[in-house]
């Protein structure tokens, strides 16, 4: 690739963080700019990460030609705003996961990015981690024989004086289910696929916003998927994938670094499948590759897997009456 893809990040929050940390690893692309509603919190963050433009304003960041694609780091219902902003003006977009509050939202965006002929994908980096693509291939070779069940469990739970986070808000499209939840949902189509017959869900709440999620879902196959996200309740954060010949125990299921394999036959091993850097080194390569190609589509994190895992949480949202501003 000759030219690097310029990236400018809107928000400056700890995901915006990890972003611009994992950018110095890739040399497709380079960070030049950084966009936030005040001056003093763009002047900051680009201090710590030698960035030399800054904006005070996300419209002067997608008026500007020092940028090629935006990164957005905004809370869920700055998804869709933000995100249509850049494109409008002509610049390609990674926005972090989930990419809309509700299906409505999502369509929109792509819609948007059709009509301005510019590349927009949902930065589900955990489908690009070496771990992940280590356990495909084990399970499209046989490994583990037919997959009949997967459980994963992303759950942690806020201090006190962290109460008042978007993640509570349900003006933000808080709670577990968006937040941490989408990576269940994506992680069982990962290994199941979408021919889901049948979704029951239950979750607690608070201020709004489900606090507690757990889904049940069945499959054509008989398969079962189990999953559950908390940002009040910790679990321990793994995964499991069983098929008739054994099953592999993920640590950190979503984007794991680690495979523990346990075969029927008795055999067992562990494979190191190691990041390169905080794992969103490769969704940044990839997106790069994308647009250097002139994709207007990731072939990975395309807009049917965005669509189908959003419409998934809306359903389990209307089954565990968790309603947003934003829907209709």
């Amino acid at each position: 690739m000759n030219k690097r893809i310029r990236f400018g990040i809107v928000g400056t929050g700890t995901i915006a963080h990890r972003f611009a940390n994992a950018i110095k690893n890739v040399s497709e692309a380079e960070l030049v700019a950084v966009a936030s509603r005040t001056k003093e919190n763009a002047e900051k963050f680009g201090d710590e990460f030698g960035i030399p433009v800054r904006f005070d304003s996300y419209e002067k960041m997608a008026q500007s030609d020092a940028i090629d694609a935006a990164y957005i780091a905004v809370p869920h219902s700055g998804h869709i705003g933000c995100s249509c902003l850049m494109m409008n003006n002509g610049k390609h977009v990674i926005c972090e996961k989930p990419m809309a509050v509700n299906t409505e939202e999502a369509e929109e965006m792509f819609r948007c990015a059709r009509e301005n002929n510019v590349l927009l994908m949902e930065a589900m980096w955990a489908r690009l981690v070496p771990g992940t693509l280590k356990m495909l291939e084990l399970v499209k070779d046989g490994v583990f024989g037919e997959i009949l069940g997967v459980e994963g469990k992303f759950c942690y739970t806020m201090d006190e004086d962290e109460m008042g986070h978007h993640v509570f808000k349900p003006e933000n499209g808080g709670g577990s289910l968006l937040d941490v939840g989408v990576y269940g949902l994506n992680f069982a189509s990962w290994y199941l696929g979408k021919d889901v017959t049948a979704i029951n869900a239950q979750c607690d709440t608070y201020g709004g916003v489900d606090s507690h999620t757990c889904v049940i879902m069945k499959y054509a196959s008989g398969a079962i998927a189990d999953l559950s996200s908390a940002i009040l309740l910790r679990k321990p954060n793994e995964g499991y994938v069983y098929g008739t010949k054994g099953y592999a125990r993920l640590p950190r299921f979503y984007a794991p670094q680690e495979i523990e394999i346990r075969l029927n036959n008795g055999e067992a091993k562990n494979i190191s499948v190691p990041y390169a850097g905080n794992g969103f080194e490769e969704q940044i390569k990839h997106f790069c590759e994308c647009v250097a190609l002139g994709f207007k589509e990731s072939p990975i994190n395309t807009a049917e897997q965005t669509l189908y895992i959003t419409k998934q949480m809306d359903e389990i949202r209307r089954m565990t009456g968790i309603v947003y501003p934003q829907d209709k």
